[in-house]
């Protein structure tokens, strides 16, 4: 997992194919690239002083009592972390979230307003409630093994997400989930989406896959969240193409092979219509932000 460059095994207090639970976090690894792409779920809490992050191109100030929700596709870069600076928190595997499934990882409402607003701010009882989960949970972890510790830790998970999920709903009104055809579509559609790579870029691909008509997904996704499914996907596209174009070992013909582009120069006019510039100018913009910065 990419984050994970980023942290001490010192900090990892524990690991599997399910979960990271990380803790005292004072100090984050030195990488010529502080770029992250979001493979899991994260949740951090900010326990002492400030961290500057990028968030999907926003600047944001990660400070004490907030929590830091990020969800897979989301791109993180870090560029300023002061010496105060403590948090712990988890990762949590998307398979494991669904397999939970107490917040539909794929309700557009919570994932649009957390695109939006990745920082929250918890009050003294939230941030207390917070930290006692957290520490119950790793001390299950760190215990002798047993016939039950599965269980128990999803559990404690589970009640967990559902306090979240209750002071959550102070930010944004969140509908309980739904099950007709349509809403179960889009979900589906988005699943597909966020989990293929390299992307597909064509409505028809995902319809065929879902087994409706390019028409009928588009009319769904539209309706749901006000986008085209040719629109949400070129979002996804563009993520992946900036968060790429960020990373200076790749040049940009292997960003375009990577991306399964026909050739050069389709991806030079994907990028220009998109993005306004071509490739180059594009990672030249980003050198001169970075200079003056």
């Amino acid at each position: 997992m990419e984050i994970e460059r980023y942290i001490e095994d010192k900090n990892i207090a524990y690991r599997d194919d399910r979960m990271i639970l990380f803790n005292q976090i004072s100090e984050v690894k030195k990488f010529s690239s502080s770029l992250v792409k979001a493979e899991w779920y994260i949740v951090m809490l900010c326990l002492e002083g400030k961290a500057s992050l990028s968030i999907n191109n926003k600047m944001y100030t990660l400070a004490r009592h907030n929590v830091l929700i990020c969800h897979p596709e989301m791109i993180v870069e870090h560029s300023m972390v002061d010496m105060y600076f403590n948090c712990c928190g988890f990762c949590l595997s998307p398979d494991y979230i669904q397999q939970m499934f107490v917040i539909s990882a794929n309700n557009w409402n919570v994932r649009r307003f957390l695109e939006d607003n990745p920082i929250l701010s918890l009050d003294d009882n939230e941030c207390k409630l917070f930290l006692q989960y957290y520490d119950l949970i790793k001390s299950k972890l760190e215990s002798e093994p047993h016939e039950h510790l599965k269980e128990l830790t999803d559990a404690l998970l589970i009640a967990f997400m559902y306090e979240f999920h209750d002071s959550m709903k102070k930010h944004i009104k969140i509908s309980p989930p739904r099950y007709n055809s349509a809403d179960n579509l889009f979900s589906s559609f988005i699943d597909l989406l966020s989990h293929s790579y390299p992307k597909e870029r064509s409505v028809a691909y995902y319809a065929d896959k879902l087994f409706v008509t390019p028409k009928y997904l588009s009319s769904v996704s539209k309706e749901t969240c006000g986008k085209t499914a040719s629109e949400v996907i070129t979002q996804y596209v563009k993520r992946d193409i900036e968060y790429l174009l960020k990373c200076p070992n790749k040049s940009i013909k292997e960003i375009a092979n990577e991306l399964n582009f026909a050739n050069l120069s389709f991806f030079g006019k994907y990028v220009k219509r998109n993005f306004g510039v071509s490739p180059k100018e594009f990672r030249e913009n980003i050198i001169k932000t970075a200079a003056v910065v």
